[in-house]
């Protein structure tokens, strides 16, 4: 549920109905808007009637929340959540674009790209040191190397750093390197993992699970924001569906939809939602007037050699033309020829 202050309630009236809800058994989160302050309680609302809250000074009023995610909801936090990595701005009505390789493959490599995106316009770099892969026999990664060498990428080019995380015990040496870390669409109801990353105080980038509805996603968001973590980025890459021409099905309703139901960040991911480099970048176009708070793109020096998914990854070339026409997307919409995109 939701406690709605009046407006000009003395910090003492807001202790107080703080206090009184911790007592009863909620989780309480506080939020101070300019003319409000809201007080989000989690917890058994059969216990509400017994608190009184609606009774202590200062109170406007209470809404319940009907929607089984309740951190997440818009009723919840109704303005957006913003989310600041180094220079880049999550949820704000810019459009941060991630890129990188699929995976670290070695130092060379990833520094040459590193740079390469750098130069073109990238907020931020992506990498992946722990490769979830469907064949045992692919290349998975080169582990806390592979995190090293991330980190000193981001030494030599200032880009805050996105990569992966695979389970529980990769937490804390995942998140001693990086700005981001990622949970993938494999992992995305690995409940345990989502707990976990709920404890550290790092963004978290959650991806849509393989076949997820918007409910389920929202619902493993929740899990982050209820172990105390309210630094989630959510991210659409495509569902499996019956197609086969693509990699995946990239459900851009979600993003607008998402947006509408949640205060959280939505950025899309055309590189898993397609899997062709050729529709990487109308898809990124058409995710910026839908309203996206951001993109993530793969990009190799030299995709032909790509040690994991060449065929969806754009070259530095290709990547500075996505980036020329991503901003021209963004002017013509921020005129207001998409609504709920704020620019």
């Amino acid at each position: 549920m939701v406690v709605v202050m009046k407006k000009g309630a003395t910090p003492e009236q807001i202790k107080a109905v703080n206090e009184r809800l911790l007592k009863s058994g909620f989780n309480v989160h506080l939020s101070e808007g300019v003319n409000r302050t809201i007080l989000g309680a989690v917890g058994d609302q059969q216990r509400l009637e017994a608190c009184s809250i609606e009774a202590l000074p200062g109170v406007e009023n209470v809404v319940a929340i009907l929607k089984p995610f309740k951190m997440a909801s818009r009723e919840f936090k109704n303005e957006n959540t913003v989310i600041k990595v180094g220079n880049a701005f999550f949820g704000d009505g810019s459009i941060p674009v991630i890129a990188g390789p699929c995976a670290v493959e070695n130092r060379e490599r990833f520094l040459t790209t590193a740079l390469e995106v750098k130069e073109r316009g990238a907020a931020l770099l992506r990498g992946g040191a722990f490769k979830p892969r469907t064949s045992p026999y692919s290349f998975q990664g080169l582990g806390e190397e592979g995190l090293k060498i991330m980190a000193e990428a981001r030494d030599i080019t200032g880009l805050p750093i996105v990569t992966e995380v695979m389970d529980q015990k990769s937490v804390p040496l995942v998140a001693e390197y990086v700005d981001i870390v990622q949970v993938g669409a494999r992992n995305m109801q690995n409940f345990y993992l989502l707990k976990e990353v709920g404890k550290i105080n790092k963004p978290i980038l959650l991806k849509r699970g393989l076949a997820a509805t918007v409910e389920e996603w929202l619902m493993a968001a929740e899990y982050i924001l209820d172990s105390g973590n309210e630094q989630v980025i959510l991210c659409e890459r495509g569902i499996r569906t019956f197609e086969t021409y693509t990699r995946n099905t990239l459900d851009l309703s979600a993003v607008p939809l998402v947006k509408q139901l949640s205060h959280l960040p939505v950025i899309v991911d055309p590189s898993h939602g397609t899997g062709k480099r050729e529709l990487i970048s109308p898809m990124s176009l058409a995710a910026v007037a839908c309203g996206c708070d951001g993109l993530i793109v793969e990009v190799h020096t030299n995709p032909a050699d790509a040690w994991s998914d060449g065929p969806q990854s754009l070259t530095p070339h290709d990547f500075e033309l996505l980036m020329k026409q991503v901003h021209a997307v963004k002017m013509a919409v921020s005129d207001g020829g998409c609504e709920g995109l704020q620019i």
